[in-house]
């Protein structure tokens, strides 16, 4: 084994045990004099296109913001229609929510057809914004989470949620105090190699970084497994491997 892959398999150990570590000094210097959008308390919304983007994606960053005790919403802009499961995976979303720590009254999913689940649709920028935007004012929100502009998948779903959130930090329509963090796309390479990932994120941390220990990870697999309807063979795989499943690096815009 050559010195890269002892190193990574080192580092795994030891991280493996139960932690949970949230990088965020460089950036906690970079708004001294500022409101931490990362403090205890804070207001998050999670922004998704689809049900099971919330598990697939984020589940670290949810079950990292909890341990900082967020109040965290969730808005989901389709219903994941695409193969007319919409109802079915509503009741899956609910469920995984639960599991991560997203009460009932904090979840709003729009099923609404001009935001269909179809990586050939391309959604309306200045209509999605306008919607999350709302949201954001109903709620009093802080902090906005959400894809970047690689959309982790290319996802056009997931792209147009980064547009319409670029949209309105650019034309300073957010509220005093509301920052956007957005979750960073990787290599193919890098996104199936799990824990490894670790000696990468932290070489290109920028902003924020959130790992899971076992237990937490196990509770990020259950709340995928709560999406029966998408559990194929390769999602499986996906769980088993998946860098998301473990760890989340975010940039602010």
């Amino acid at each position: 084994m050559d010195a890269v892959g002892v190193v990574c398999l080192a580092v795994a150990v030891v991280l493996a045990p139960g932690i949970f570590w949230v990088w965020d000094c460089w950036e906690r210097m970079k708004r001294q004099g500022q409101a931490d959008p990362l403090e205890s308390g804070s207001r998050t919304l999670l922004v998704i296109a689809h049900p099971d983007d919330e598990a697939m994606f984020f589940a670290p960053t949810l079950l990292g913001l909890a341990r900082r005790r967020h109040r965290v919403f969730l808005l989901c802009f389709s219903a994941g229609n695409y193969y007319n499961q919409g109802e079915t995976r509503k009741k899956e979303l609910m469920q995984s929510c639960d599991v991560l720590g997203i009460p009932p009254s904090g979840v709003l999913i729009i099923d609404d057809r001009d935001f269909p689940d179809d990586p050939g649709v391309q959604w309306d920028t200045e209509h999605v914004a306008c919607v999350l935007l709302r949201h954001i004012e109903e709620q009093d929100i802080n902090l906005v989470v959400t894809f970047d502009a690689g959309g982790v998948s290319g996802h056009s779903n997931h792209v147009a949620l980064y547009a319409a959130a670029r949209t309105l930090h650019s034309q300073g329509k957010l509220p005093a105090g509301c920052a956007v963090l957005t979750l960073q796309s990787v290599t193919v390479l890098r996104k199936y190699l799990s824990l490894l990932d670790l000696p990468f994120s932290l070489l290109h941390a920028r902003d924020v970084l959130f790992v899971l220990g076992s237990e937490e990870v196990a509770r990020a697999k259950r709340a995928m497994c709560c999406h029966h309807s998408q559990l194929l063979w390769f999602r499986r795989l996906y769980m088993l491997f998946s860098r998301y499943m473990r760890i989340n690096s975010l940039h602010y815009l």
